[in-house]
């Protein structure tokens, strides 16, 4: 297989040679760039492992979607889907993610930065136009897909990268008056809300927490204030506190996971948790083996996707659980240390960036986790690369190929290259 990743690596290379004896630019202070002249260096590849690793969650997922929706034609809702309807969907959508990476890894990380705002606008108007009916779809009282024919687009997943990119590009130009709050932090501050607001109108309020997270560990990357980072956290926990006060099936939420197993909970909004934590108890250490899951019978709702993961529990017990956990755990890991290896280089955008992926898989997974688990309250978010979802899996894998990118000219940059 290391054979095809060098023809992979080869076929890269035969499209930025051209461009190899241009002049090299380094970034001074954030701000500005002077130009060196360099003689054509050699593509130095990409990093293996990261890629196995990602592959690896794609096709483990890809075999637990199928595991987990197996039976769900025997449900009379999906009576005219035949038992591979959601594979097939899936493999669709990892083929159709597959070619978006290869697109996005072949966008030099300079491009990223000059179209963040533009990527931000798009995303806004993407979530306005879901609200509107006839344009957005409404699934289970929540409008936020809006149908393709082939897979429904969910803007929401497009509006944490787009505002990744746009908070990575924001720090870079604020960089002279990131001490000042009003300068620094304020304008940030209102975008997300606008984003928040939009989100919380489908609603959505899972991805606001992720869009909120990754924006406030970009700022605090990028060298904002330690004062003033803890305020801007002190704020978002305040909001979402009332958010939830303010909202009766919010708080009832809340109180169905402080007890699924009450009378009043158990059948219902404690009763997906509940049935995850029997799907996981009956996993015990080893599992019951793949396909042996009961709890995907009908009883675990979303059992595809939001938990996917009580699935492998039951499937593959505590130790899938674990390899699952360890492996997101070591891919946020060498993600962060692509980017803290960008700022190294000077390359402060794509340093962010990269951390700001890094942030976005490690944080959603672990509220999928948490919740699967029964240490967090119940929240529709996926499991990244491995739950069924066409938009996820499109905007996971052009992130991961963005970040690629930058670790791809971190290392022309270390030979003599140029990024």
């Amino acid at each position: 297989m290391s054979a095809l990743f060098q023809t992979i690596a080869g076929w890269f290379s035969s499209r930025m040679a051209p461009a190899a004896a241009a002049a090299l630019p380094v970034r001074l202070g954030g701000r500005g760039s002077f130009s060196a002249t360099t003689t054509p260096a050699r593509v130095h590849g990409f990093d293996q492992p990261l890629v196995w690793v990602v592959v690896t969650l794609l096709l483990w997922g890809l075999v637990m979607v199928y595991s987990a929706s197996i039976a769900m034609p025997d449900n009379p809702r999906f009576a005219n889907y035949s038992h591979t309807h959601f594979l097939v969907r899936h493999v669709v959508s990892i083929g159709v993610a597959f070619v978006g990476a290869l697109i996005a890894f072949q966008v030099p990380v300079q491009t990223w930065e000059k179209v963040a705002p533009w990527l931000f606008v798009a995303s806004l108007v993407l979530l306005i136009a879901v609200l509107v009916p006839f344009i957005g779809k409404g699934v289970n009282g929540a409008r936020r897909w809006i149908s393709l024919g082939i897979l429904n687009f969910q803007p929401s997943e497009l509006a944490k990268f787009a505002v990744l990119l746009y908070a990575a590009d924001y720090m870079v130009r604020k960089m002279d008056v990131k001490e000042r709050f009003f300068r620094a932090v304020a304008p940030m501050a209102v975008a997300v809300a606008i984003v928040g607001l939009l989100l919380l109108a489908e609603p959505d309020m899972g991805a606001f927490m992720v869009i909120a997270v990754i924006a406030m560990g970009i700022l605090f990357l990028g060298g904002v204030n330690a004062r003033m980072f803890f305020l801007i956290a002190a704020i978002l926990v305040v909001a979402f506190s009332l958010m939830i006060a303010l909202s009766d099936w919010r708080r009832e939420r809340i109180f169905a996971y402080l007890d699924p197993w009450t009378e009043k909970y158990a059948l219902g909004k404690g009763y997906q948790l509940s049935h995850s934590l029997i799907a996981i108890g009956r996993g015990e250490i080893f599992g019951v083996g793949l396909g042996g899951s009961v709890e995907k019978l009908h009883w675990l709702p979303e059992a595809h996707t939001d938990f996917l993961l009580a699935v492998i529990g039951e499937e593959f017990g505590l130790i899938g659980v674990l390899t699952v956990i360890g492996l997101f755990l070591w891919l946020t890991r060498r993600i962060m240390h692509i980017g803290r290896q960008a700022i190294a280089l000077d390359r402060v955008f794509a340093g962010l960036v990269a951390q700001g992926v890094g942030i976005w898989m490690g944080f959603q997974s672990f509220i999928n986790m948490g919740v699967n688990l029964g240490a967090l309250p119940t929240k529709g978010l996926t499991l990244p690369l491995m739950s069924y979802g066409g938009s996820a899996i499109l905007l996971n894998m052009i992130a991961i190929a963005v970040v690629l990118r930058i670790d791809f000219e971190n290392r022309q940059m270390m030979h003599g290259g140029r990024a």
